[in-house]
Formats: structure tokens, C-alpha cells, sequence
């Protein structure tokens, strides 16, 4: 019993921790795709806009004649600034050029950028606009903009709109509204696009990449990834800058689409229509670029992947945190550290009292697989007895069957279940995948101190204290542990705290910090069940004594 036990938690580990890579289904998009991916940002022809009836037309023709050549000499850059962050618009095509956040910092301590890098090295810039005409493209998006306004401070509760405007005298305007609210990282935008006269619509493309990652954060870190995500009906596809999909590179009938990584997003909300959205790879094959291309947003969040903000913007926009398996789990347990953290501002401390609510929870199966696991212990003579009697049992099945029915009756008769000290276990395993999860996702826990040398709960421990003090309390639990394993497994079972060490290594110190409380409550909670049961054979005993 006590080996299927060790197999069947490690197993069930490796299961857990390899589920992403190993069993990530493919899921069937809703129409079928191209098979060749696009070189370049483009827009289907069957997106294009149904024909204008007869009164439509006839403003449409008014407002062509009253299009004017609108444009800017210099190249200026507007900048807006709220309480949450700072950006930093070009009105040479009135593009994004910065937008960091006040709240969130990177690596070196500074305000968190979210525009790649890579923007600059490409002359490349989120808010960018395609079409089916490359050169026209080039047009629109380096011409000089006029912009309504030359800087917008919203700080204090204000709300303002920054507006740019192009035109030529071929008969080409563009128009890019955009309205911010003090205190909200999501704004409002509306894209208006006429050329040679005739109104189309545009693409909207973010990019290249999303955010800076550093070299040290994607060691340090857990599960680093940086790709999109895409709401089509109730399910979410996920598409991954190193691991790129071309079959999840386009999508119809969209609700919203992001440029993520596991704390940030750039979301945009999309009018659902036929071949909305895609996800591009350009450049060359060493050094690709990634785009997000889609229809005209109307409504844009640049911020932190924050439970309660996402929930407030409706359209499920909270599926964009990825809980994964056992996801219900990770909730629970996110809101109830929430709670807690109200009254205990150290997330640290905030772990270790969650870690003491759900060891009361669960303590009821624990004792009972410990009184299981003493029963177990109490019968081992018998077991023995009845496996001496059936020397053979391995070779001839018949034997087999005949040890193991009256193995069988011997616990019914004793009141024992077999499985009483195995199932506590695996039913607690949910809970520590739960906690994986959050800790590898969760904003809440990023950058987050807990004492000491931890100066950030979702990074494995720099000098790895945490894992070692994990597995030596592992050992003592197990050591103290009631066991009905012949020497041999017993010596087996003690190997698994050394697993355990290995594992936890390079895990997040605070998913080492939950299991190492575990453990001292574990060892505390042994110590006095162990005490207990020899009160009571003491007790039992002694009576049987004076009969």
C-alpha cells in the first residue's frame, strides 16, 4: 500500500506540474483556416463594409467635399498622464510610443513599460493602422498628425480626449479618437479611416511583442510566457510567441483579443464580425516579429491582469487570467487571501494563515487517515501471517485470489479502509495545484516581500533556504508518521522528501513557503495524535490488566 502510495504521488505531481506542456489539447476553432500564414498586416476583402444605402451615401458625398489636406510640420510627442500612468503618444501616425504604469515596476525598480522595445528598434508602434494596400499603409502611418490637444494631465478624478486627425488632397483622412478617465486603465477609441474617398475599415495592430522581460526575470520566474488570447464564445485560445501556432493565428467572430503576459495585458474589445483577428509572425525566422491585428476596437485596457478591474468590464473579461486546472480552486483561494490581506497587509503572513485554514479543512480527513494508517500499523503481524501462509500468491493466481479476499476480510472485520491513508493525499493535491497556479499568475503576488532575503513571493528563493527547510520537515513528518510499509518501502518512502527538495527548487517561494507551513502544522498536528494513541493504549492496557 505504502509503495502505490509513493507512485501515485509522484505521479500525480509530475502530472500536475507537466500538464501544460504535455496535455494542452488543441482546440477546434470555430470555422476552419487558411493553411499559409500572411507576410503581411492585412484585411480580409469579406470584412469589407456592406454597401451604404441611398441617405448614407449622400452624407458620405458631403462629407468628401468638405475633406481638407490636415497635417502637422514637426513631429511632437503628447503626452497623458493619470494617477495609474503616464503614456507617451507621436502624432506621426498617431501612434503609442510609452505607457508605463506608476503602480508596477520592473526588474531595476522603474515604472513598468508595456510597448516593446522592439517598437523602436523596428519603427513599429502599437495603435499603427492596416489595410490591403502596403504602400497606403506607409502613408497613414508616418504622416504628421494634427492633434487636438498637446498634453492631457487627468490626474484628480479628470477625463479627457485626445484627437488626431490626417488628410490629403487625395482624399484620404484618418481620425483616431481616444478618450481617458482618470483612475481606469481601460479608454475608449474610435478609428475613422476615408480612402480615395471611400470609408473603410481599418485594422488595428499592436505591436511587435508586448512589454520587456528581462533575462533575470524569466530565469527567476516560473512558467514565463508572452502570446495572445482570443474570447470566442465561452472559450479562450491561447497562442504563444515561443511556441507559435499557425493554425491559432486567425479568428472569426471574436469578443476580445489580447497581448499578454502572466501579469500584464494589452485588451482590446472588438465589434464580433467575420476574420476579426490575427495573430502575425514577420521578419526573419531568427529573429521573428509578432503583431496582433484586428477590426477596430472600441474599448482598450493597457494594465495589470487584476481580478475585480477585469470582472468590471463585463464580457468575461476575467477568463483572460489563465487559472488553468482546478482553476475554481485558485479563485477560492485568491479571494480568500484578498480577505485576509485587508487585516494582514505581508502576503507572506497572508499564505501561512491561508495555509492554517485550509489544514483545519482538511483535518478531518488527515485524522482519519492517520488513525487508518495506526490500524494498519496494529495489523501488520496478521498481514504478515496471512502472506507467509500464501508464499506463492506471486506466481499462482489462484493463491492471489485467495490472499487477497481474506487480506479483505481481515480489514472488514477491523474496520479498516485500505485506501484511508492514500485518498487524503491525492484529494488535497487540487488544492496544491490551486496554489501553484496563483502564485505563477496572480498580479497580486508579484514583487510582493515576505521577510528577510524573500523580497518577492512569485520567484523561486535566491539562495534556496525555503526548499531545503521544506524537505528536512517533510522527513520529520514522515518519520513520525504511522506506517504499515515493511522496512524496505518504508526506506523507499523516506526518498520522497528528497524528490520533493528537487522539485520545489526552482518553484516560487511562496507555493515553498505554503508547503513548508503545511508541514510544520503537519508535524505539530502528528505529535499530538501520536500522543493520544499512546494515552489510549496505555489506557487499554491497563485494563486489560486488572481483567
Amino acid at each position: 500500500m505504502e509503495k502505490r502510495l509513493l507512485i501515485a504521488i509522484v505521479l500525480s505531481f509530475l502530472v500536475l506540474l507537466l500538464y501544460q506542456i504535455l496535455f494542452v489539447k488543441k482546440k477546434p476553432l470555430p470555422e476552419s483556416l487558411p493553411e499559409s500564414a500572411r507576410e503581411e498586416i492585412i484585411v480580409k476583402k469579406d470584412t469589407a463594409p456592406p454597401p451604404l444605402e441611398a441617405p448614407a451615401q449622400e452624407q458620405l458625398r458631403r462629407e468628401e467635399k468638405e475633406i481638407l489636406p490636415t497635417s502637422e510640420e514637426v513631429e511632437k510627442e503628447i503626452r497623458v498622464e493619470t494617477s495609474l500612468y503616464e503614456a507617451v503618444w507621436s502624432n506621426r501616425g498617431g501612434v503609442l510610443k510609452s505607457w508605463k504604469l506608476k503602480e508596477h515596476q520592473d526588474e531595476e525598480k522603474n515604472n513598468l513599460e508595456l510597448v516593446s522595445y522592439l517598437s523602436a528598434e523596428t519603427d513599429t508602434f502599437p495603435f499603427s493602422l492596416g489595410t490591403e494596400d502596403p504602400a497606403f499603409d506607409r502613408v497613414i502611418n508616418t504622416s504628421l498628425y494634427e492633434s487636438t490637444v498637446s498634453r492631457l494631465d487627468l490626474r484628480e478624478g479628470r477625463s479627457g480626449e485626445m484627437r488626431f486627425e490626417y488628410a490629403d488632397e487625395q482624399g484620404n483622412f484618418v481620425e483616431k479618437t481616444f478618450i481617458f478617465q482618470d483612475g481606469q486603465y481601460h479608454f475608449d477609441t474610435k478609428i475613422k479611416l476615408i480612402k480615395n474617398r471611400q470609408e473603410i475599415e481599418p485594422r488595428l495592430i499592436w505591436g511587435p511583442s508586448f512589454s520587456n522581460p528581462s533575462l533575470t526575470e524569466q530565469k527567476q520566474r516560473f512558467g514565463v510566457r508572452i502570446g495572445i488570447a482570443v474570447k470566442i464564445a465561452d472559450k479562450v485560445y491561447r497562442n504563444d510567441e515561443s511556441k507559435f501556432k499557425p493554425e491559432l493565428r486567425e479568428f472569426s467572430y471574436a469578443e476580445w483579443a489580447a497581448y499578454e503576459n502572466n501579469y500584464f495585458a494589452a485588451l482590446f474589445f472588438i465589434p464580433p464580425q467575420k476574420y476579426n483577428v490575427e495573430f502575425i509572425r514577420k521578419g526573419e525566422e531568427a529573429t521573428p516579429q509578432y503583431f496582433l491585428s484586428m477590426t477596430s476596437p472600441q474599448k482598450i485596457y493597457l494594465g495589470p491582469k487584476e481580478m475585480e478591474r477585469l470582472t468590471a468590464l463585463g464580457f468575461e473579461a476575467k477568463k483572460l487570467i489563465k487559472f488553468g486546472l482546478f482553476g475554481f480552486i485558485a479563485e477560492i483561494l485568491l479571494k480568500g487571501m484578498k480577505f485576509i490581506h485587508k487585516a494582514v497587509p505581508n502576503w507572506g503572513v497572508t499564505i501561512i494563515i491561508m495555509t492554517l485554514i485550509v489544514k483545519i479543512i482538511f483535518f478531518p480527513l488527515t485524522y482519519s487517515s492517520t488513525r487508518s494508517m495506526a490500524r494498519m500499523q496494529e495489523l501488520q503481524p496478521k498481514i504478515k501471517a496471512l502472506r507467509a501462509k500464501y508464499k506463492k500468491a506471486k506466481q499462482d493466481i489462484a493463491q492471489r485470489r485467495k490472499m487477497n479476499e481474506e487480506m479483505m476480510r481481515l480489514y472488514k472485520e477491523h474496520g479498516i479502509n485500505p485506501a484511508g491513508g492514500c485518498l487524503p493525499m491525492l484529494i488535497q493535491l487540487p488544492v496544491f495545484w490551486g496554489f501553484f497556479r496563483l502564485l505563477v499568475i496572480a498580479i497580486e503576488f508579484r514583487h510582493s516581500p515576505f521577510f528577510l532575503w524573500i523580497k518577492d513571493l512569485s520567484v523561486k528563493d535566491p539562495y534556496y533556504v525555503t526548499p531545503i527547510l521544506m524537505g528536512v520537515t517533510q522527513y520529520i513528518s514522515q518519520k513520525m508518521t504511522p506506517t504499515s510499509a515493511d522496512p524496505t518501502q518504508a526506506r523507499m518512502m523516506l526518498i520522497m522528501p528528497v524528490i520533493m527538495t528537487i522539485l520545489f527548487m526552482n518553484f516560487q517561494s511562496g507555493l515553498v513557503l505554503y508547503w513548508l507551513t503545511n508541514n510544520i502544522l503537519q508535524i505539530g498536528q502528528q505529535a499530538i495524535m501520536n500522543r493520544i494513541s499512546k494515552k489510549k493504549k496505555r489506557e487499554a492496557h491497563g485494563k486489560r490488566r486488572k481483567k
